[in-house]
């Protein structure tokens, strides 16, 4: 019945502590750099408390699981892989630890061995019954009555238990044994690891043997006829590749000629922005899925043997074009974000614009390096994961809300104000709204042809949302304990004088 707060940073020490002690973990680069990664990552969740810093958090701690057993893995999703693995085979784990341990001369293997017969069969037994009761009123009503009956047996048999205990706390601590019993019990399986080992991170050329044959060039030949088995299949496809790269860089060449004219230069910025939010919404969408698309194309001409082309200079120039036209495509996606944060403040939305952005140009710089170095589409993943994790949490590191808040009343005077909105926020920024309530009412944006963005209400019911906001938090706040305890609650009850009212 607590928030997430310290405790979870006491849970992550407690675990963090087990795994260092478990000698079946060994303690490698990899290891120290995921678990200070996730310690940052719990210090965060105590720091900033933000819905963002505790997605990190737990994102954090599946990697450090994967990693922490499972060394041998390259890449985050492979750890993620493992970390799910971890969880969904700790009953098989448990059992076969069991079966190793030994009480003098005694071993519990011929009263373990039986159990294993029994847990996949009764398993599956259970996945069909609850799909039959779906399937079946009449077999899910008997079910159900069969279920509450069993149920009632337990509670009348065991239920003295509960008088002085909360069979939901009990609950809870069950399923906390069990999650943390998948987090320091090894699996006895490396089979993603394994797996994972045979995809490689640098390109090699293949030799293409006429004789066999696959599902794949199966639909090939039945679309494509005898186009690529010929002798010149490699130079066929560097033509293809050749020509699309041509074009497309001339069609790109006439947009970005067309947004710097209209969109960068500052004579063109008043002309340019009849509609705001339709331009960025329904622009921007369509210019980042062209990013994505542009990536994707380019991955698809240098996913084999075009790399080691004697003559693939000249497609690689052209596709290097590509990426800085696509760069500068990005350049006019944080122009249009910009102007449309000027005029109608920050959202969480318009700050997601400008952060995949950023991804995509971290995306294009990998994918440079990938065809530029002949890497596999296993280390573009690979690196991506890894630098999408850090991104993470570098922004779980800001106070998003305090700063979105904080930005908009403070820039009044330029940015439309969307009361509704702010009062939407975290109890993070109840001490700015406090400090600018006057500001909290409806105020038109200064942006020409601007639309109304907001439906306003009167001042008085603003001021009165506010207040019954720092009286739930209040009543919220002096209901917990120390375990849920965040600096950024302890900050707000501060400056609304509440820890001196505790304390007394």
């Amino acid at each position: 019945m607590e928030d997430l707060g310290l405790n979870l940073l006491l849970y992550s020490i407690f675990v963090i502590a087990i795994t260092v002690f478990n000698d079946e973990v060994i303690k490698s680069t990899k290891f120290k750099i995921y678990a200070a990664a996730h310690l940052f990552a719990a210090i965060l969740v105590v720091i900033i408390n933000s819905d963002l810093s505790i997605i990190a958090y737990f994102f954090s701690f599946i990697f450090f699981v994967g990693y922490s057993h499972y060394q041998s893995i390259r890449s985050i999703y492979a750890a993620f892989l493992a970390a799910i693995m971890q969880f969904i085979t700790i009953p098989f784990s448990l059992l076969k630890r069991l079966s190793e341990v030994k009480i003098g001369n005694y071993n519990f293997k011929p009263i373990i061995r039986p159990i294993k017969y029994i847990v996949l069969p009764l398993f599956i037994v259970f996945v069909f019954t609850m799909i039959y009761s779906g399937a079946n009123k009449v077999f899910g009503h008997y079910l159900e009555v069969t279920f509450v009956n069993i149920g009632d047996f337990f509670y009348n048999t065991f239920g003295f238990i509960f008088k002085d205990l909360s069979f939901d706390r009990f609950m809870h601590l069950c399923f906390g044994i069990l999650v943390t019993g998948g987090l320091l019990i090894t699996f006895y399986s490396n089979v993603i690891g394994k797996i994972e080992s045979y995809f490689k991170e640098n390109l090699s050329r293949k030799r293409r043997d006429k004789r066999s044959t696959s599902i794949w060039n199966e639909v090939i030949n039945t679309f494509f006829g005898q186009l690529i088995n010929k002798k010149l299949a490699l130079k066929t496809e560097y033509i293809i590749g050749f020509i699309s790269f041509a074009a497309l860089n001339l069609l790109l060449l006439c947009l970005n000629g067309i947004d710097i004219w209209w969109l960068w230069l500052e004579k063109g910025r008043n002309l340019a922005e009849v509609n705001y939010s339709a331009d960025l919404h329904d622009g921007t969408n369509a210019l980042i899925f062209s990013i994505v698309l542009a990536m994707a194309v380019i991955l698809y001409f240098f996913r084999g043997n075009l790399n080691f082309y004697y003559k693939n200079k000249t497609l690689k120039a052209l596709a290097i074009a590509w990426m800085i036209q696509n760069f500068i495509l990005i350049i006019s996606v944080f122009i249009r974000d910009g102007y449309y944060i000027e005029f109608y403040g920050l959202t969480h939305k318009r700050i997601g614009v400008l952060v995949f952005a950023l991804l995509c140009i971290i995306g294009l710089a990998t994918v440079y390096l990938k065809v530029n170095r002949q890497k596999t589409l296993f280390y573009l993943f690979k690196v991506n994961g890894n630098i999408w994790f850090a991104l993470l949490l570098v922004f779980s590191s800001i106070n998003w809300d305090v700063f979105i808040a904080r930005y908009n009343l403070t820039q009044s005077s330029k940015t439309s104000i969307d009361a509704d909105f702010l009062l939407s926020l975290s109890n993070k920024t109840l001490p700015v709204l406090d400090k600018y309530r006057a500001k909290l009412h409806y105020t038109p944006s200064e942006a020409p042809y601007q639309t109304e963005i907001a439906k306003p209400q009167t001042a008085d019911f603003y001021q009165k949302r506010l207040d019954e906001r720092i009286d739930s938090f209040r009543e919220r706040y002096e209901s917990l304990n120390w375990l849920s305890l965040s600096f950024q609650d302890w900050n707000t009850a501060e400056y609304f004088g509440l820890n001196k009212t505790i304390n007394k």
